[in-house]
């Protein structure tokens, strides 16, 4: 076989489609082949003596110094890719593959070159032109940038779709349940009615028998016959007379009592469930909170002290069921929160142009690392069947629907204070004011 000799491997070297630099310990250059002449717009009679970096002041000094101390200390090949140093030479990339990049994208090789007694004089730079691979696989990266942030676009979509079906079927719930507490109203108002007109009249009629009775009697006592009044007494005091005189009037008084009671509760469920407005309305946010009390009442009356503090607030534009619905989350998870013995605090008031409704409890108060999530669908912190974690996303969303806030501050051992912020007016409705 014959041997190749050093003119005909110097001409390979020197049409090879890669660069070819032989460089000392100092990094002088002692070989520049015609791809770093084409690229580097340096002949090779020019370049060979020179110092690299003299050469081309864009390359890194100390890193390329490093990799030639690397290769004559370790005797070992070095290799540094595209994407940990894209552009070695600030050469040109343009080309009509591409069209895209704008320098030259490079692959470099380091490796010793020994003499005969294998002493290692000079360091071999080889640069392979990447740019076509790099364009492909940059836009290949930047396709599944795209594609992932479609996917976590697809993604919040879908947990918000989730949301919004558990807070639609939430509130779809309580117009099911206002429906039904409005329809049991109406079917209780009747038979109160007649009651309480009937208790009306019965008194009516006791009264006048007891007005008979009493007359009866002086009848009697006039006539001047022991006898006769001593068998009237004797009846009296068997039938004690004198206290059913008195307890039945009580019993009537009690009943007509009892009967307004019912008659609140049917007109606060009524209030409560609004089933026929959805439409924004004027509210008194203080009727609200006393006719959801009422609501609630039994659940909540031997556990916790309601203490009222009502301060002069005007009427709101509201949807004033959805507002109830809120103030029962609120005062029901306050109460769960304090247990038995308790106490809520119910504070309006105003401030800086916005009506406030707050909630506010003595009880176990709210971890820190959860005050975030608290209003998050399905986030909840009662045990599991307790709750469904929608009541406080529910309550969020009704009321950034009506353009406020709901903040929470909390303290753990001491207690919680839920705030409802709402304008007076709708922001459509005080632009139409103002104009």
């Amino acid at each position: 076989m014959a041997t190749v000799g050093m003119p005909t491997l110097a001409s390979v070297l020197q049409q090879i489609n890669l660069g070819v630099v032989l460089l000392d310990a100092e990094a002088r250059v002692h070989f520049w082949n015609d791809f770093m002449a084409v690229n580097s717009g340096t002949r090779a009679e020019t370049a060979v003596g020179q110092l690299l970096f003299e050469l081309c002041p864009e390359v890194p000094e100390l890193w390329i110094k490093k990799k030639l101390e690397s290769v004559f200390t370790l005797e070992n090949m070095a290799f540094s890719a595209w994407q940990q140093r894209p552009h070695l030479f600030d050469f040109a990339g343009s080309r009509p593959i591409t069209g895209q990049a704008q320098k030259m994208f490079q692959n470099a090789t380091f490796f010793p070159l020994r003499e005969e007694g294998g002493a290692i004089t000079l360091v071999c730079l080889a640069l392979t032109d990447a740019t076509d691979i790099a364009v492909q696989q940059l836009a290949l990266a930047e396709l599944n940038q795209l594609l992932q942030a479609e996917k976590d676009e697809q993604t919040r979509l879908i947990k918000r779709l989730e949301e919004t079906q558990a807070q639609l079927l939430q509130s779809e719930k309580m117009a099911a349940i206002g429906q039904l507490a409005a329809g049991v109203a109406h079917e209780i108002n009747n038979p109160v009615g007649f009651v309480n007109s009937n208790l009306g009249s019965l008194k009516g009629y006791f009264d006048e028998v007891f007005a008979v009775l009493t007359e009866y009697q002086t009848l009697i006592a006039a006539q001047g016959n022991p006898e006769l009044d001593s068998a009237v007494q004797a009846l009296n005091k068997k039938a004690d007379v004198d206290f059913l005189t008195q307890d039945i009037a009580e019993l009537i008084r009690e009943s007509q009592g009892g009967l307004d009671r019912v008659k609140r509760i049917v007109v606060d469920l009524r209030d409560f469930s609004h089933v026929d407005s959805s439409e924004w309305n004027m509210a008194d946010l203080h009727h609200g909170l006393d006719s959801t009390l009422n609501v609630i009442w039994n659940e909540i009356k031997y556990r916790v002290e309601i203490i009222k503090e009502y301060g002069d607030i005007p009427a709101v534009e509201a949807i004033g069921a959805q507002l109830n619905q809120v103030f029962m989350n609120l005062i029901i998870n306050a109460s769960h929160a304090v247990g038995e013995g308790g106490h809520i605090w119910l504070r309006t008031g105003t401030q800086d142009g916005e009506v406030f409704v707050e909630v506010r409890d003595d009880g176990c108060g709210i971890d820190p690392d959860n005050l975030n999530r608290l209003f998050e669908p399905f986030f909840t912190t009662k045990p599991v069947g307790k709750g469904t974690g929608l009541g406080l996303s529910l309550a969020y969303s009704i009321i950034n629907k009506h353009h406020g806030r709901l903040t929470v501050d909390s303290v753990v051992g001491e207690g919680s204070r839920f705030t409802v912020w709402l304008p007076q007016r709708q922001p459509a409705a005080a632009a139409e004011a103002d104009a």
